[in-house]
């Protein structure tokens, strides 16, 4: 049987590998990954599959700044609020690692 996925984003995507902290309140702690691509309305990235992330939960994802970039910005973060849209479980994503698909808070 095949699927057909439709695409809903509405936002232009921007690859991007950049370490980023998860908090995940649900779990009542952060786990560590790295950011594949971000858009304005949302982001995909990687975290262990360890983490007990799901559709749904509610998180805030940390985007550590360079220096140079924290002192422009007068901040080492930039943290956003956002909702679990996806999570991904397949071949293509690094060993161990689960891939989540998120929707930026307004």
């Amino acid at each position: 049987m095949e699927s057909t996925i439709v695409e809903q984003r509405q936002d232009i995507r921007s690859d991007l590998s950049w370490p980023v902290s998860i908090w995940l309140p649900k779990a009542n702690r952060f786990f560590n990954g790295k950011s594949v691509n971000v858009s304005k309305g949302g982001a995909f990235f990687t975290v262990p599959m360890t983490a007990p992330i799901r559709p749904g939960h509610e998180i805030e994802i940390n985007f550590p700044r360079t220096p140079t970039l924290a002192k422009q910005k007068g901040q080492y973060a930039r943290i956003k609020h956002a909702r679990v849209l996806r999570v991904e479980r397949n071949q293509i994503l690094q060993a161990g690692s689960i891939g989540v698909a998120v929707q930026f808070a307004e």
